[in-house]
Formats: C-alpha cells, structure tokens, sequence
C-alpha cells in the first residue's frame, strides 16, 4: 500500500482490537461476579427466563419458611393442647377416688374438691394464656365466626376448617337428614305380673346393667318407676302406656342398645319375639350435599372445603328434612404454605375455645360444673356425671390435638418436603441459564487475552506500513 491518508489495516487492527478487549471485560466482568448474564444484552432471552425462575424460586422459599413458622405455632398449641390433657386426667383419677366414699372421710372428699378446683383453674390459665407472636391460641381467637346458628337443630358446634371464597363471603351449611337417628325400644305388654307369681329380669343399657326383681302384683307402672330410677347406671329409661311398658336406650345411634333377659318367672318382650336385645339407628346425614360420618347425635364432616362436627338435637335428629343451619363468615387460622396466593395453597384451621365453660358434654353439663358449689361437684355426690363430663373432655381435647396433629404430619410436613424438591430443581435450573460456567469462561479469558496481545501488535505493524513511503520520497 503506498496511500497514507487512509491506513485500512491501522482501521481493521483496531476494530479487531476493540473486539477482543470487549470479549475480555466481558469474561473478567463473568469471572469476578459469578454470573454470566449480568444485564439484558448479555442474553436477553436467558434474562427472561431467569428472571421468572427468580420468581418462582422467590415465592417457594417464602412458602417453606411460612410453613416451618405454621408448624411452630401448631406446635404451641399441641403442647399446651398436651398438658391440658395431663390435667385432665388427673381430674379423673380425683372423682373416681373421691367415689370411693364408703373409705373416704367428708375432709378427704372435701380436699379433692379443692384440688380439683385447683385444676380447673390451670386449665383456663392454659387457654387464656398459651400464645405465639402475641397472639392468643386458645381463647377462641382463632376460632371461626358463625351467623344465623339455629340453635334448637344443633346443640354444639366445632368447625375446624373452612375454605372462605374470599374475606366478604358466608359459608352457608345446609345439614339434611336423610333418614332419622333411632334409640333402641323394647316393650312388654300386660297389667301386671300376678300370674308370674314375680319375675327377676336383667335389663343391660350402653352405661351398665341391673338386676330387678319384681312381685307378682307389681303393675307396670311401678316397673317403669324402678328402671327409671337406674337409668343413669343402665342407659335405660322406660316409659307406660296403659298396659304397655317401653324399654328405651336414653342415647340415640347403633352403639345404643336395650337387652332384656329374664332371670326367673315368664316377661316376654316385643310380643312374644325371641330377640333380647335391640340397637339404635345412626342417622344418615348430608351437610351441604356430601355424607357426614354420624355416631348418634354426633356428625361429622372432614375435606379440604369444610371440616366440621356438631350434635343434632333430638328432635332435629329424628325428623327427616333440610335446614340451612349456619353459616360462616370468617375467622380461623389462614397459612399461606403455597407460592402462589390462592385458595388451593392455602391450608385453613380453626381452634375453637378450649376451657372449662367450653369443654364436656352439653347435656349432662360444661366441666365448670363440677366446681365446688356446682350441680356436678364431687362435693355434691354427682360422681358419675362429673366422670362423664370429664371423660367427654378429654376425649374432646384428645380430638382437637390429633386433628391438629393431622395437619402438622399429613399436610404441612409432606408440603415442606415437596417444596424443598421445587427449590432445587428450580434453583439448578436457574443456575444452569445465570452462572459462570468457571472453566469454560476462563478459557474464553485466556483467549480474549492472547487476541488482545495480537491485536495490539498487529496494530503496531500497521502503523508502520505508511512509514515505507518515505523510502520511495527518498529514491
């Protein structure tokens, strides 16, 4: 080339240069940050999919941390849920020794009531003041908000899980009865037992069995007397009509039953059948159209929509129909354990109120009812009520831990582990689009700088070529 006032290989050097040099801060600017897509030019596309998996990797770790914190306060409420029970049984052990009166004097009696008070008195003192971050676990606050409750169909409620469409909406639950709840019946028909010359029976109920021994001139009347007597022993009640005398089971559902075996002398039941015993009836019940579980009054329903029990009334229990009888308008325990905000990652649970007003059974009586001064205090003899009521506690506090327990082990723990599985294929898959690939990018480096080196040099030489004119100026 003998032209010096465009030097094309000076022009060309460069442009080679300036690309190597932007080849080689591009993997330093790799190597130094352990990424090798730092802005959008770098891979607009990988940027893109990077950025979502971001996202998602984002909402799953936040899902897992969310659900470690939900195990933690359901496992407040367990133990607390675990001493209550502890209490509880020590309640027992107090009623039944205290039972034992033909051994005991009236102060011995007189301090179990005083401990048994003091018992009572932890038990609230567990419910009012088991908390987590401030917030109160047993007090009800977690309980869900029921309107319209009909009251004279339903004699208590436990709802323990609720899906709410949304913060403004009412789950209304319609509880049909689709074929009623029986009690056990057996009868006897006659006016009396003169020509038995006296008849001994052993009547047997869901509580006990008791032997009665009749005289033959005994009408039924005084029978009934007599059964109705033991009824709380027996789990029999009887009932006249003229001539007729009915055994009933005081207690609805197939575990109820009425047995009649007569020990000496002629009293044939149910008009002369052989049966000795009858059962009860579960009734069939549909809340808001699917099955619920029934034992006796007690139904219940568990899914991922609503998980509820309840006891039906007597007469609500025994009379086919449907009722809207509730419905529910918010409350309970939300866990977001999903990475996305929505119903189906979402886990719902109510804690009822657990204390001594809440606890045991509504028709015999509440636990604080076997208090000193109370209808079923051990002070008062109602020995066998105050052991129902307890032992209708403990099994009500022994339902709400395991189903507490249920959601830990069966929902919350198996979500954890199936998230960690997500965050490492989502966080491999991340890495595989956004990170340094270390060996090749120092390869790529090593390369860049060689070129760079060359280039330079080769520039340097093409500064020179117009030099060699001066030799033909010289000629």
């Amino acid at each position: 080339m003998t032209r010096i006032n465009s030097n094309i290989n000076s022009l060309q050097a460069t442009h080679q240069l300036l690309s190597n040099q932007a080849d080689l801060t591009q993997s330093m600017h790799r190597l130094a940050t352990g990424l090798r897509i730092n802005s959008g030019r770098d891979d607009p596309a990988g940027l893109i999919a990077s950025e979502t998996l971001r996202s998602e990797i984002r909402g799953v770790d936040q899902a897992i941390e969310n659900s470690s914190r939900a195990l933690n306060l359901l496992s407040t409420v367990d133990a607390a849920l675990g001493e209550m029970s502890s209490l509880l049984l020590d309640l027992r052990g107090l009623i039944d020794d205290s039972a034992n009166e033909g051994a005991l004097g009236e102060d011995e009696i007189a301090a179990n009531q005083l401990q048994i008070d003091s018992i009572l008195e932890s038990i609230d003192r567990i419910a009012n003041t088991t908390q987590f971050n401030g917030k109160k676990l047993l007090n009800g606050a977690l309980s869900y908000a029921v309107s319209s409750l009909d009251s004279s169909k339903l004699t208590s409620v436990g709802i323990y899980g609720a899906r709410l469409p949304n913060d403004a909406s009412t789950v209304s639950v319609t509880v049909e009865v689709a074929q009623s709840a029986q009690t056990a019946n057996m009868y006897f028909s006659g006016s009396g037992l003169a020509e038995n010359n006296g008849i001994s029976i052993e009547i047997g109920g869901l509580r006990g069995t008791e032997t009665f021994s009749f005289a033959g001139s005994t009408t039924v009347g005084e029978i009934a007397q007599s059964i109705n007597a033991f009824a709380d022993l027996t789990g029999v009640s009887a009932t006249t009509s003229g001539a007729r005398l009915d055994l009933w089971s005081t207690n609805y559902g197939s575990d109820a039953f009425v047995s009649v075996e007569t020990l000496s002398g002629t009293f044939t039941m149910n008009g002369g059948e052989t049966e000795t015993i009858d059962h009860g009836r579960d009734p069939t019940v549909l809340i808001n159209g699917q099955p619920g579980a029934a034992d006796g009054l007690e139904v219940q329903l568990r899914n991922r929509g609503l998980d509820v029990a309840f006891f039906l009334s007597s007469t609500f229990a025994t009379t086919e129909g449907a009722s809207t009888l509730f419905g529910i308008t918010g409350g309970g325990a939300r866990f977001q354990v999903g990475p996305d905000v929505n119903s189906n990652a979402q886990v719902n649970v109510g804690i009822p109120q657990i204390g001594t007003s809440s606890l045991g059974d509504s028709e015999i009586g509440l636990l604080r009812s076997i208090r000193s001064g109370e209808e079923n205090s051990v002070e008062g003899g109602a020995y066998a009520n105050a052991e129902s009521i307890v032992k209708k506690a403990i099994m009500q506090v022994a339902f709400l831990s395991g189903r507490l327990g249920g959601v830990q082990k069966d929902q919350i723990e198996p979500n954890i582990r199936s998230l960690q599985v997500t965050y490492e294929n989502l966080k491999a898959s991340e890495s595989a689009i956004r990170d340094t690939e270390y060996a090749s990018e120092v390869a790529a480096m090593s390369r860049a700088q060689i070129l760079v080196q060359s280039s330079m040099m080769t520039l340097q030489v093409a500064n020179n070529i117009p030099a060699n004119v001066l030799s033909l100026l010289s000629g």
